[in-house]
């Protein structure tokens, strides 16, 4: 199978500077077109660590994309490096980047420099795919197979994002010309309510069942839960998505209602499956979260039909006026706990007359106490068939203890959902 590598250029990323979202759009373009990503590294602008780097990359892989470096300015070394590299003897200008170059300039009412003209000079021994919007034209360096063991092409990029993702469907195209590709297949199922080391225990044996051709990846997120994602390299992409759909199903005696979705997904759209169309309703009463759940509601498209709204009752005092909490469960029980979730979600049904409503009450961080640690959430769900609470604990800091509140507050919501459908 055909193999890249991705490599971005500059300071400015490895200080932290900018975030390198080249990269993640350049991975998935590579992915679609059926080339396979082997590694990615962030190089400084330092002349030798560029080609040594750019060097061993062309060594090991068939394809070497890289971004950053080709500006105008002095720290902008990459072109050098380049010509050094493919063993150019001078500089040529290219007369397609030259006039892209000459209409930008014009269109913002600059004229053109010494430094702006420059960025069409290109070394002898490249291709050249014009860049249309920006300055940089994208050069294409092919090597032949006594120089690396194997032909070898690295594609130079402009940093600038917007750039990269305008030249890319022609990059794409180029490396469709003149490299064998194969189908990559890729699905994922969602789970919830699992840890990513407890969810390996469980599935072991099915993972051991595994055919060798068969790749399975563990993809956890504090919103989402943990994605397992099964990759087939090559060979018909009809027969691999029949023979992953096997393996998927057979997961579903394993973990039940743990799976939320068989493809790529969030809880708060796998709620929204349940609701929508059903003429139920749903609100949510927050405090720990604070707001956060509802955020994630609304973030489907096509929500309005089915959410009500919430009440973010972060004090005691909205907890008690708004959502008619008396203050005597508060002192004999406290905020935190079984009894206040159950009232939050009562409340904020009664009032807002909805079918299902979730609540949270919880410690977030950095302070805690006796009975409830930091990270302690208590999750109300109620409904037509009665209140259902239950108490985590995470050990996050405070933005992630929030979103591990919220999300396992849409968890625990689908799952009371589910229940009730199914009875």
């Amino acid at each position: 199978m055909t193999q890249a590598s991705i490599c971005t250029i500059g300071d400015e990323i490895l200080i932290g500077q900018i975030v390198d979202t080249n990269s993640s759009h350049i991975s998935r373009a590579l992915e679609e077109t059926g080339i396979k990503v082997t590694r990615m590294l962030s190089i400084g602008d330092n002349h030798d660590e560029i080609v040594g780097n750019l060097t061993h990359e062309l060594e090991i892989n068939d394809i070497v994309i890289s971004t950053g470096g080709l500006g105008p300015t002095r720290d902008d070394i990459t072109k050098a490096a380049l010509a050094k590299m493919s063993g150019s003897k001078g500089y040529v200008e290219h007369q397609g980047q030259l006039q892209v170059i000459h209409g930008i300039l014009s269109a913002r009412g600059l004229d053109m420099l010494e430094s702006n003209k420059s960025q069409a000079l290109v070394p002898d021994t490249c291709d050249v795919i014009v860049n249309h919007k920006g300055t940089a034209p994208i050069m294409v360096f092919r090597f032949p197979e006594e120089r690396f063991g194997h032909p070898a092409t690295l594609y130079a990029m402009p940093g600038v994002p917007f750039e990269t993702l305008g030249a890319l469907p022609e990059v794409m195209e180029d490396i469709k010309a003149h490299n064998p590709l194969e189908d990559i297949f890729h699905k994922c199922i969602m789970v919830s309510g699992l840890a990513e080391s407890a969810l390996a225990e469980l599935i072991e044996p099915w993972e051991n069942d595994l055919p060798e051709d068969m790749h399975l990846a563990y993809l956890p997120n504090q919103l989402t839960g943990v994605r397992l994602r099964l990759s087939i390299y090559g060979g018909s992409q009809e027969e691999a998505e029949k023979r992953i759909d096997a393996r998927f199903v057979a997961l579903k005696p394993i973990l039940g209602n743990k799976i939320y979705s068989f493809k790529d997904d969030t809880l708060e759209n796998a709620i929204g499956a349940l609701m929508r169309g059903s003429g139920m309703t749903l609100s949510a009463a927050e405090s720990c979260t604070g707001g956060k759940i509802s955020s994630l509601i609304t973030s489907v498209p096509g929500s309005s039909e089915y959410y009500l709204g919430s009440v973010t009752s972060y004090a005691i005092a909205v907890k008690e006026r708004v959502l008619d909490i008396p203050p005597s469960l508060i002192c004999e029980y406290g905020v935190v706990s079984s009894e206040v979730a159950a009232a939050m979600a009562e409340g904020v049904r009664k009032l807002t007359g909805s079918t299902y409503s979730v609540s949270t009450t919880g410690l977030a961080g950095p302070a805690g106490d006796e009975k409830n640690p930091v990270g302690t959430v208590w999750i109300g769900v109620s409904g037509p068939n009665g209140t259902r609470t239950v108490r985590k604990v995470f050990k996050n800091d405070r933005k992630r203890n929030i979103e591990r509140f919220a999300a396992a507050a849409l968890d625990a919501l689908r799952l009371f959902i589910l229940d009730d459908l199914n009875h």
